[in-house]
């Protein structure tokens, strides 16, 4: 869904210029040493970074869909360009991101801009570590006072040589620009918060030129020669599949690398602001345009490719932007500098430079990108990308990253885990884990061919597809089984009926797999006698992965459940003449006798202790026994919302004696000695925590929470109610979220449905610091023997999100989703 700001007058747009203004001069101060350190990095003359940072400023700003993205010069294009230096030559170079700039044009004009964003995370992020590495390794040398080598490899083997060989003032000078850098945002007391206000890069590489200026150090720095000579592109000369190969890893790369900063620029504005004073969501085609146009104007004036800077459009952001104009006036300024600070520039060692691009490198290898690949089994993918980007390149690191991504989702998909077992009562189980495709026939086969013709089978499936193969494999046994007089079943994960053989076998929980590949649900319970094989209650295809709770999921068509006034009349009597699991007066609406609704509530009640005696107590009977003579032993407190559609059991599938559960509106906690509170939800803390030893806490929110939408829509003054009242406890997270000093929490790959969503996510985390509060919590956390988790259920989509630890890029917490194999 694309959100758009409402349409805004003059007055507002003369109103919101100095915020644009002030934040066009914080991006300008961050810019101005990061282009001339990436200019310095690929080698190119120096002015070609301030040409492509005032192009990217000024074009991109205007062109481009993102109006709040900052363009220019980008580390993630250093080793390209790099290397077509050496192989081509500088104007020759121009003329390869004039074309690239072409290429995006066209890439823009067949709209294949979402197209981009395919590639898998865990590449990209590969991408820009191995880029980083090689930035970081080339720049060392210059650190050292040395010259870099043409490759990773050669700059690994030339260090030693360069260790030996140290120069001690650019050694000095690059220890006192990483030492600024990497303090100035803890700088403490009054004065610090004043200080900070500078941006990191400016004030490192402003304090190493002085200190360098006024100690009179004989250094290598900038040399901004006269614009006269500045060298314009030429005809591209060489070989022209060359040519074409590099044309097209500029315009990929540097796509890519935009489309994924404008997405992230988008999730920062959401956090940061709310719905009545942000720009437009992205348009992602008409940013690709802008950035075409970008590179052919900054190629054709002799500029560095061109592509949407993460770093600057986060400073764009955070400095209260509020249009393009904020990005294109820090163009200007570029300009401005470039003609009239040049005496300034020059006296900045290279040295400085060249710590600051090394320390963006570093950066470009995140932990944080590092846990999520890890967390999604894509570790594989992420660090073959970056060792091949660092021994061969750009392009041969993504085509290697991707080779080993498809090989890697292939061998998921094949590999199939195909076990069977003689439990004690004679049953023979059946386990089937991974995807059952035709390369895991023949194991399936083999597996089942080893179970007796007339004994009882269950063939637990645990997997989300099977093919047309493997079904026909499943199916045709299935009928011979049946033939020679056996017994069998078909389940999902842990299916409980495998317990009791001698029963006539009931429609399993888990039943997913069994379905035929035409859709139709397939038999899950068979028999040798096929008279035996009744129907299940409330069999749907929805109900069963869970139990079959018939007393909600009435799947029959609306007609069928809506009867005359009469008719309910007639069943209510009825009614009154069965045994309590009669389900007349469950049939019965709103427009049936007035008494009906007292009773379909009580005949619901009644009808689901019945199934529930009928149909599941003789399965848990032993273990409640057990847990009655052992007592509880839960694994975990879950505190989570009282809302109905929260089944605890269901998401978690958690069975007696796992989870100690409390529940409240809103899953609130309130903080210790606040006003109003309530000892309940602090008494079951201090229980579980100090009584029953529990190892984790979750505190689970939910889509769609009504505690959280009557905190959005109170009105101060309102009368005091007890809801109002119990409430209280929830403005905290209303707080957070409407504040700029916490991070900020959001759904890995999306951005938040609306503000209760929003306000959703943030109570988990808010929640989260109130239970840190709590006495017997802070104790057991210092000890190392609690954890704390947070997980957010979206009701429409079945999902469920854990909380992730740390923040990302952009500091914000992340909520990920959970795949049925984590």
């Amino acid at each position: 869904m694309t959100v758009t700001s409402p349409t805004r007058t003059t007055r507002e747009i003369r109103k919101d210029f100095p915020t644009d203004l002030s934040a066009s001069i914080a991006v300008f101060l961050i810019a101005l040493p990061l282009s001339l350190g990436i200019a310095l990095a690929t080698g190119a003359p120096l002015q070609a970074g301030l040409v492509a940072a005032a192009v990217g400023g000024i074009v991109g700003g205007w062109l481009g869909g993102a109006p709040l993205q900052v363009s220019g010069p980008a580390a993630g294009l250093t080793v390209v360009t790099a290397e077509l230096i050496q192989h081509y030559g500088w104007r020759t170079t121009c003329a390869i991101t004039v074309l690239a700039g072409v290429c995006q044009l066209g890439l823009a004009a067949l709209r294949t801009a979402r197209s981009a964003l395919m590639v898998s995370p865990a590449i990209v992020h590969g991408l820009l570590a191995g880029i980083g590495v090689t930035i970081a390794l080339a720049q060392l040398h210059i650190v050292l006072g040395g010259n870099p080598q043409s490759s990773a490899v050669a700059n690994v083997l030339g260090l030693p040589a360069q260790l030996a060989d140290l120069h001690p003032a650019a050694l000095g000078v690059s220890a006192l620009t990483l030492a600024v850098l990497l303090a100035w945002p803890w700088l403490p007391g009054r004065a610090g918060r004043v200080l900070r206000k500078a941006p990191a890069a400016l004030a490192a590489v402003a304090v190493a030129t002085a200190a360098a200026s006024l100690s009179g150090l004989a250094l290598p720095r900038v040399d901004l020669p006269s614009w006269r000579s500045h060298a314009l592109p030429e005809l591209p000369e060489g070989p022209v599949l060359g040519i074409l190969a590099a044309v097209l890893t500029i315009a990929l790369v540097g796509s890519v690398q935009s489309l994924l900063s404008a997405v992230a620029t988008d999730k920062l504005i959401a956090s940061e602001r709310g719905t009545d004073n942000r720009p437009p969501r992205a348009d992602l085609n008409r940013e690709l345009w802008g950035q075409g146009a970008a590179n052919i104007v900054s190629g054709a004036l002799g500029g560095l490719p061109v592509s949407g800077v993460a770093v600057r459009s986060v400073a764009n952001v955070k400095s209260g932007a509020v249009s393009r104009r904020s990005t294109m006036l820090h163009g200007l300024w570029v300009v401005l500098a470039a003609g009239l600070l040049v005496p300034v520039l020059d006296l900045i060692p290279l040295a400085a430079l060249a710590a600051l691009v090394m320390a963006v490198g570093v950066q470009m290898v995140s932990i944080t990108h590092l846990r999520s690949v890890t967390r999604h089994r894509e570790i594989l993918v992420y660090v073959t990308t970056i060792v091949a980007v660092v021994l061969g390149g750009v392009l041969e690191g993504v085509a290697i990253g991707i080779a080993v991504a498809v090989a890697l989702a292939l061998h998921r998909l094949a590999r199939t885990r195909i076990t069977v077992e003689r439990l004690d009562n004679g049953v023979h189980r059946v386990r089937a884990r991974g995807q059952l495709t035709f390369l895991a026939v023949p194991r399936l086969s083999r597996v089942l061919n080893q179970i007796p013709h007339d004994g009882h089978a269950v063939v637990e499936l645990d997997g989300s597809f099977m093919d047309h193969a493997a079904y026909e494999t499943l199916h045709d046994w299935q009928a011979s089984h049946l033939a020679h007089g056996g017994s069998l079943e078909v389940t999902g994960r842990a299916g409980s009926s495998a317990r009791l053989p001698e029963a006539a076998p009931v429609a399993a929980p888990v039943t997913t797999p069994a379905d035929g590949p035409d859709g139709r649900p397939a038999d899950t319970s068979h028999h040798g006698d096929r008279s035996r094989r009744t129907p299940h209650r409330g069999a749907h295809q929805c109900c069963r992965p869970w139990t079959p709770w018939q007393n909600h999921c009435d799947h029959r068509p609306a007609g069928t459940r809506t009867i005359t006034a009469a008719a309910a009349a007639e069943a209510a009597a009825t009614a009154t003449k069965t045994e309590p699991g009669a389900e007349a007066g469950a049939e019965t609406t709103e427009r049936a006798a007035p008494s009906a609704p007292r009773r379909r509530g009580a005949g619901q009640l009644a009808s689901g202790i019945s199934a529930f005696q009928r149909d599941t107590a003789p399965h848990v009977r032993d273990e409640l026994a057990r847990l009655a003579r052992e007592g509880q032993r839960p694994s975990q407190l879950f505190l989570t919302c009282a809302d109905s559609r929260l089944v605890t059991s269901m998401i978690t599938a958690s069975g007696p004696g796992d989870l100690f559960t409390v529940r409240n509106v809103g899953n609130l906690v309130p903080l210790p000695g606040a006003e109003s509170t309530d000892d309940s939800v602090a008494a079951a803390i201090e229980y579980a925590v100090d009584v029953l030893k529990v190892d984790s806490i979750t505190v689970c929110g939910h889509s769609g929470c009504g505690a959280m939408q009557a905190l959005l829509s109170s009105t101060p003054g309102a009368p005091m109610t007890p809801l109002r009242r119990w409430l209280r406890h929830g403005l905290p997270s209303l707080e957070r979220m409407a504040s700029r000093h916490h991070a900020w929490a959001r759904i890995s790959g999306r951005l938040p449905a609306d503000a209760v969503e929003q306000l959703c996510l943030t109570n988990v985390v808010q929640q989260l610091e109130h239970l840190r509060a709590h006495e017997s919590v802070a104790r057991r956390l210092a000890e190392g023997t609690l954890e704390l988790h947070g997980m957010y259920f979206h009701v429409g989509e079945a999902q469920a999100y854990l909380l992730s630890e740390g923040e990302d890029f952009f500091d914000c917490r992340v909520f990920d989703s959970v795949g049925q194999h984590a």
